[in-house]
């Protein structure tokens, strides 16, 4: 035996177990006494959940998610989401519609023109890494809240712009808060049980195609009266709505688990429940806790390097074509035709006509059909061919428009282009979230959005300055493009469709009690706290 010390205490742990609950017994015993008095003995019961009781059920969050099911909660979340997606359209959609009307009224150069256009998307691709990161780290409601409120501040500012440079200024700015936009997916995605998730994606995708819509018929109603500021004014006008709104918008169960918030996460699990007429599953919830959150580089460990590389290629050329084919059409249809000799001689200013409305309009419509054949496909054939089959559409549709070709033909190739472009972006919007555990998922979407609007700030170039000089190279590299984002999707390396959203880069799952009174401190199970 080793001798007692004078200095030391000994601490021995005698624990009991039980039908509900562990008690566990502190002995504090002060050496150099030969017999324990009651002066050296502190006994202490303190009631502990080990976590390791087999008799007692347990369940995660994607478990709850499931049982609880689609119902009323989801249904309003959705709406709130898709006021915010619609706001994103409205902004994005204006730029084709202001652009022509700013080069007459300023006299500016296709380049100016242009770069009107690329600020948005510099702004945008800024910040998409930044939202994300706020959104891993601090939350998926503050983040959407903070973006959508910094979009209606300055978006109702651009409305006063009085010159070139601050309307540069001002839409930067605008596009800055834009960034945070796609972590309105985050959120939505995080509560949907797995039947649903696709489907119901992509269904949010239908709020962009009516924003699209209606800033188009805005247009046709205010630019021939009120001028563009006041365009530009009524375009924030879902951003108000968001606004007013954005009070109900709950937090992610997952990320409050994620962050060892569970009972903020059991709490707002029992409100869903309540709210869909069902229950969350009896017993203890446990989930993944992880500290570190939001990192870029958790996006390139190796099971995750080459995934995360090839959705930022399909980020890529998503936003690159679809922006394109959107400004190409007002571009075009400005030209009065396809016919390349036509084209080089109609270099002067020309404003936006009602016809030009109308056939906009037409086209703008296309993103619902685009929508309906993705709701078909994406859960029969899978995310991944779902996607390779849109953009290999897509560059079948502007083959067509190699040839001079009238107006109404030009119109249908362009709708055709269009409607497979918006699909194929749905699908990476459902697919990223999906493939991204939740730890990383903010900042997955959320540089992937900024890869998307390097392809946006770069196409402007193409279809607005590169278009003066070749139509066939222009269509050319939007054509490349495609082909290269059809190729990106057939080689992901991993399908979702039907798998479970997984929640922490970490293997290890740490059992937390969620049988204690609301409020109540713990870190770790009992003996942490006290050992």
């Amino acid at each position: 035996t080793i001798q007692r010390l004078k200095s030391i205490y000994l601490f021995s742990l005698v624990t009991s177990q039980t039908d509900d609950k562990s008690i566990l017994t502190v002995h504090e015993e002060q050496p150099g006494k030969d017999e324990p008095s009651d002066e050296g003995v502190c006994n202490i019961q303190v009631q502990v959940d080990f976590g390791d009781s087999k008799d007692r059920k347990t369940f995660t969050v994607e478990e709850a998610v499931e049982a609880i099911g689609f119902g009323r909660f989801q249904w309003k979340l959705s709406m709130l989401t898709g006021v915010a997606w619609m706001a994103d359209a409205m902004e994005m959609m204006l730029l084709s519609i202001v652009t022509p009307q700013l080069r007459c009224e300023w006299r500016l150069s296709s380049w100016k023109v242009a770069f009107i256009t690329a600020i948005v998307f510099i702004g945008m691709m800024v910040s998409s890494s930044l939202w994300g990161n706020i959104s891993d780290k601090y939350g998926r409601k503050l983040c959407l809240i903070l973006c959508m409120l910094w979009t209606l501040h300055y978006g109702l500012l651009s409305a006063f712009a009085p010159v070139y440079s601050w309307i540069l200024v001002l839409r930067c700015l605008v596009g800055f808060g834009l960034g945070g936009a796609p972590q309105s997916v985050t959120l939505y995605t995080e509560f949907l049980p797995i039947k649903s998730r696709g489907i119901s994606i992509i269904l949010l995708g239908v709020f962009w195609a009516l924003g699209a819509v209606f800033e188009v018929l805005l247009a046709m109603v205010v630019m021939p009266t009120l001028g563009w500021k006041w365009l530009l004014a009524f375009s924030t006008f879902p951003l108000v709505v968001f606004a007013a709104s954005c009070c109900w918008l709950p937090e992610s169960a997952r990320f409050d688990v994620l962050r060892g918030r569970e009972d903020k996460a059991l709490d707002t699990l029992k409100y869903i429940a309540a709210a869909n007429g069902s229950s969350v599953p009896t017993g203890r919830l446990i989930a993944n806790t992880q500290t570190e959150r939001g990192r870029i580089r958790d996006l390139f460990i190796p099971e995750y390097r080459k995934t995360t590389l090839l959705v930022w290629l399909i980020w890529f050329c998503n936003a690159f074509s679809y922006y394109g084919i959107v400004l190409l059409t007002t571009e075009l249809f400005q030209s009065g035709s396809a016919c390349s000799g036509e084209w080089f001689c109609n270099l002067e200013c020309n404003y936006l006509t009602i016809h030009d409305y109308v056939d906009l309009l037409w086209t703008t419509l296309a993103e619902f059909p685009g929508i309906l054949v993705t709701l078909w496909m994406i859960d029969r054939i899978g995310r991944k061919k779902s996607m390779a089959i849109c953009f290999l559409l897509f560059s079948v549709s502007i083959l067509p428009l190699y040839a001079c070709t009238h107006r109404a033909v030009l119109t249908v190739f362009i709708f055709i282009a269009r409607a497979c472009i918006t699909g194929g972006w749905q699908v990476a919007y459902v697919y990223t979230p999906e493939v991204f555990p939740t730890a990383t998922r903010a900042i997955g979407i959320g540089t992937g959005s900024g890869m998307a609007r390097v392809g946006a700030l770069i196409t402007p170039f193409i279809a607005q300055v590169l278009l003066k000089s070749s139509v066939y190279l222009t269509l050319s590299v939007y054509l490349i493009c495609c082909l290269l984002g059809t190729v990106a999707s057939l080689v992901l390396p991993m399908e979702t469709t039907g798998r479970s959203l997984q929640e922490s880069t970490q293997s290890t799952m740490e059992p937390k009690n969620m049988e204690r009174p609301h409020g109540s401190e713990t870190s770790g199970t009992g003996v942490d706290r006290y050992l």
